[in-house]
């Protein structure tokens, strides 16, 4: 259950804009959007940096996903993991390649270059960051600069959300937490504090 209460979609009118534009790019008005809501500023800048940084690029939008997918899970926020591998699978991610993205160093549905952007995402995901220089070098040997900086961003845009969500226990919604429980759970996924349980008392 979160942690502060998100808002009512329906009594904020005034933000429709900016909540329709984000229901369109994920398929689902998010509930962390809707507790940034408690400071318009936040939520509206937010929603900007995301939509440009998880936009279709020179880096294609599947990987965006996938990225944003393993740092979340080296980072260990279940609420973006749902998200971002469900967005990925509506973009029209392989399902066998979203279900072996685990398994990406060993899997042969991977490029090389994918390994490499996927391996630069798992290590940015922890704490400290375990990105090392021949990281970053055979992520160069696939991308130019502009391309890294794209996949940097996506990194850095969910270092952001990992920690607001997790913070704040954000509610999964209905959609992303269905498909979550259905594809993610054999690969050690669980809801968590993410889930609509009540929480103990102190």
């Amino acid at each position: 259950m979160s942690r502060i209460q998100p808002l009512r979609r329906e009594d904020l009118p005034q933000y429709e804009e900016t909540f329709q534009a984000v229901e369109n790019a994920l398929g689902v008005l998010p509930n962390s959007t809707l507790t940034m809501a408690r400071h318009p500023e936040v939520m509206a800048a937010f929603a900007r940096l995301n939509a440009v940084v998880m936009a279709d690029g020179r880096v294609g939008g599947v990987l965006k996903q996938l990225v944003a997918t393993i740092v979340s899970a080296a980072a260990g926020c279940s609420y973006c993991q749902a998200h971002t591998s469900h967005v990925a699978e509506q973009r029209g991610a392989d399902a066998e390649k979203l279900a072996a993205v685990w398994e990406f160093e060993a899997s042969p549905l991977f490029t090389e270059a994918e390994r490499a952007a996927l391996r630069v995402a798992r290590g940015a995901g922890l704490t400290p960051n375990a990105v090392t220089d021949q990281d970053m070098v055979a992520l160069r040997r696939h991308f130019d600069d502009e391309q890294v900086v794209e996949i940097v961003a996506v990194i850095a845009n969910f270092g952001f959300l990992n920690r607001w969500n997790d913070t704040m226990a954000t509610e999964l919604e209905r959609s992303p937490l269905s498909w979550a429980g259905e594809h993610l759970q054999d690969h050690g996924w669980s809801a968590g504090k993410h889930s609509s349980r009540t929480p103990e008392a102190p």
